[in-house]
């Protein structure tokens, strides 16, 4: 019973534990008193009658789950120009879908979420039109389901939120090749899933057509408590990639990353069996699998010099924050921000932040910065490799931006 139900209730679906069911009434049942909601049950064994009460009938029954045939059925013209189809909290099963699929020869988007989908099978000639596919909330067995979806050929966006993948995996590529599995991807959304190793990450460069990802709220992004730290990785590893949890990658940015990876790992290169003479560099299978692209980023911008890596500390050892005022003197519509920046962060790096932290267009950024005890007096962030420390820069001083 609802004392005053919300407004359009009427055909709302509705979750009551853990069983949906949809709004087929709102009224009086006399000779009770107040204001009920009559639901029709996804569950046809759950309920107890078929909307009528005490004789008199109130709402019909006619059940939510659709119908699927039990076997393929001749293809009829009706969904012929058939474009997008969601198919969310139906229960239907990835076997019924395929078993339909022959119907809708022009079908470009399908939204199956929340149908405890476990299991997925090949499409063989079905689905060959679709560019977006939505799987959010099934519990798929195991990331190596995806490879029975991975030669649909126009697939654009695959959505996988919560999902319960903990691993994904391209074997058909070794290092640093391309993958012949979804050869159109361009966006993928993994977040809210069980994936832990940085290996599924380096994985995702293997997806010739990747552009934008989604992947908060997995376990290897807890490898890393610095959220820049931990998105210049994720953007070092993959090459391609132009969006990175909703947020553009500049060129700057990606610049910054790979360079700070080059040298951040060189050291470990160096133990693995790189060398700077040619000849000589031959890095471990170990270290390759670990970092399938430093190999490319050293033949970009040439293997890091013997003096980029001495004193190089780890990149789990947590360095000082500045406390540092932004601010744009030319821009006085942007207010000033107080942001906290490790001491070792690259000028490179700090651009790359301040692109997306005041959504700067593509332009040239110049930085320069004011210390708190030397007033009026200004000092120009020069070489994008320098370090913050470099330039002398402490608590209470102020970064000035400018375009």
């Amino acid at each position: 019973m609802a004392a005053s139900p919300p407004s359009g209730a009427l055909g709302r679906r509705v979750l009551c534990g853990t069983e949906y069911a949809t709004v087929r009434y709102v009224g009086c049942v006399p000779p009770t008193a107040g204001i009920w909601l009559g639901v029709e049950w996804d569950n046809p064994q759950r309920g107890k009658h078929d909307g009528t009460y005490e004789g008199t009938q109130y709402f019909k029954c006619n059940e939510n789950k659709i119908k699927f045939p039990s076997t393929s059925t001749s293809v009829s013209g009706v969904f012929s120009k058939l474009r997008i189809l969601a198919l969310n909290q139906t229960e239907v099963t990835w076997t019924e879908v395929l078993l339909c699929a022959p119907g809708w020869p022009a079908l470009e988007e399908l939204y199956l979420t929340s149908n405890n989908i476990a299991v997925l099978e090949r499409p063989d000639n079905v689905l060959q039109t679709l560019k977006l596919l939505d799987l959010s909330d099934n519990q798929l067995l195991d990331g190596n389901q995806l490879h029975l979806i991975a030669h649909l050929p126009r697939l654009e966006q695959l959505i996988l939120r919560n999902t319960g993948i903990s691993s994904i995996h391209f074997p058909d590529a070794g290092f640093g090749c391309k993958t012949k599995m979804f050869p159109a991807l361009k966006r993928l959304a993994i977040n809210d899933n069980k994936i832990s190793q940085w290996s599924s990450i380096n994985e995702l460069d293997k997806l010739p057509s990747l552009r934008s990802l989604q992947c908060h709220n997995n376990p290897f992004m807890d490898t890393e408590k610095n959220p820049e730290t931990l998105r210049q990785l994720i953007i070092a590893k993959i090459s391609q990639l132009e969006v990175l949890n909703k947020s553009e990658i500049l060129p700057a940015e990606r610049k910054g990353a790979e360079l700070d990876y080059r040298k951040i790992f060189g050291n470990d290169w160096l133990a693995a069996g790189g060398n700077w003479n040619p000849e000589k560099n031959k890095p471990s299978e170990e270290f390759l699998a670990a970092h399938p692209r430093y190999p490319s980023l050293c033949l970009k911008y040439g293997a890091p010099e013997e003096g980029e890596l001495k004193g190089q500390q780890p990149l789990t050892l947590k360095n000082q924050l500045l406390t540092l005022t932004i601010k744009c003197p030319e821009k006085p519509e942007q207010k000033p921000v107080e942001k906290k920046l490790p001491e070792s962060m690259t000028v490179q790096r700090v651009k790359g932040l301040l692109y997306r932290l005041l959504k700067i267009p593509g332009s040239e950024l110049k930085l320069s910065y004011e210390s708190s005890k030397l007033e009026g007096k200004e000092v120009e962030l020069d070489n994008d490799l320098k370090p913050l420390q470099f330039y002398s820069i402490e608590n209470g001083d102020c970064v000035l931006v400018r375009w």
